[in-house]
Order: structure tokens, then sequence, then C-alpha cells
């Protein structure tokens, strides 16, 4: 992993030099349409980004915040779940090619961490700062994964109902064994079998867990929904754990 991480670090350093993404709501847009993209296609750099990808339409960036989190982000025009481009059938798998970057995160966490210590999360409307579709590669929160682990039984193919709060919000859960085949999208899964969820997808909150059921490798699928009343933004990436504790556990 430390070659890996050595040849990541000039590019973590730029990223650290971009301005805050609070500052601006379109800064995650500018700084791959404007820089990362320009730069690839001249220097064959994608500075300040990780890496561009011309075929799927993607880049990814490692995030000011935390030492471990990188986002996946379009290199088109997309602004979030609320975006009709996510549901058509022809749109990039984003979440796939965010799981396909995991590798990213244990280089950062200079650590072999399970699948299950690993997360994708994308927020909704009211719980981003960004109005550029991003997913949230990063670990999850140690005591997220220890309430995943003791409930994984009541994960089953179909949504349910979370038994527990996780990080004081309810979700639903559901199974799924792979993320890149036809009908296995996650925005797809929560449009087409939550009820109301196509109508409202700017309410709508995604999380993607690696997770291991009876020996087979799969994912937990977690979707929540912003309820402004109660003082829930639907942001799934209080999920995850952007210091990445289970990386170094003492």
């Amino acid at each position: 992993m430390r070659p890996a991480l050595h040849a990541m670090t000039f590019g973590l350093l730029a990223c650290h030099l971009v301005t805050p993404a609070n500052a601006d709501p379109n800064a995650l847009w500018h700084i791959v349409h404007d820089r990362c993209v320009p730069h690839q296609e001249q220097f064959r750099a994608p500075f300040p980004c990780l890496e561009t990808d011309e075929r799927d339409g993607i880049a990814l960036l490692k995030d000011i915040v935390g030492d471990t989190q990188t986002l996946l982000i379009p290199t088109a025009r997309v602004t979030g779940l609320e975006d009709p481009a996510v549901l058509d059938p022809a749109a990039p798998n984003y979440f796939q090619l965010a799981w396909q970057r995991i590798g990213t995160t244990r280089a950062l966490a200079d650590a072999a961490l399970p699948r299950d210590a690993l997360s994708l999360a994308m927020n909704s409307v009211y719980g981003r700062t960004q109005n550029q579709l991003h997913i949230h590669i990063d670990c999850i929160r140690p005591d997220v994964r220890t309430l995943l682990a003791e409930d994984i039984g009541a994960v089953t193919d179909a949504w349910t109902e979370f038994p527990v709060p996780l990080h004081g919000h309810s979700y639903r859960a559901r199974r799924v064994w792979t993320l890149d085949r036809p009908g296995a999208n996650p925005f797809q899964l929560v449009a087409a079998d939550l009820p109301g969820a196509r109508a409202d997808m700017a309410a709508m909150t995604i999380v993607v867990v690696g997770a291991t059921f009876s020996g087979e490798p799969g994912f937990i699928l977690l979707a929540g929904q912003a309820d402004l009343a109660t003082g829930n933004p639907g942001s799934g990436e209080e999920l995850q754990d952007h210091g990445c504790a289970l990386a170094h556990p003492h």
C-alpha cells in the first residue's frame, strides 16, 4: 500500500489547497470541469484530482475533510439524487464505479480494511453543500458497523426498516450481492421499490456498506429520507467516519 500512498501525495497536497466546498455550492463542479478534466487532456495529469476517467465520465478527488475520504464526481453536469440523469438506463453506474475505487481508502488508511469497514454515501439535497453529484467514499463508523453486524439477519432481499436507528436516524435496508448488473443500481432500487421515493428523490439519502452474508460477499443498501420537521437533513454521510478509527483500533 505504501507505493500507492506515495503516488497520491502530490494530488493530496493539491486538494488541500482547494477552496472549502461550503464557500461555493458549485465548487466541486468547477474543480472537476475547469481544472481536473482540462489538465488531464492537456498534461495527462488530472491535478488536483487523483483520477479522471473519460470512458466512464468520472473524477476522483481527495476531500479536504479527513485523511481517508475521497469523492467520486461525474465529469458531466449532474446535480444530485434529484437529477433525472441518475435514473437514465444509459447513465454510468456511479456507485459501482465508486466501489471499484475503494482501494484508495485502504491505501490512504494504510490498512487492510475488510469490506464491512468500507462505505459509500450520498446525501439528500438538504444534507449537502454542493450542487454537483458526489459520492463520499470512506470508512464506516465503528458503532454503525457493530449495529449492522448485530442485526445483519434482518437484512434481506427486500426493503425493510432496519431494527434500530443508525446514528439517531431511521433507515430502510436491503441486501444486494453485486452493484454491477442490471437492476442492482442503488438509484434504481430506491426509486423503483420505496413508496414515494421516485417522486421525491431530492429528499433521499443512500448508503452502501460492504458486507458478508453466510460467507458470501455482498452489500447492505441503506436508504433514509430527510425530515426537516424533526431536524433530519437526510445525510447518510453521518454513518461514515472520516477519521477512520477502524484502520487503527488501538
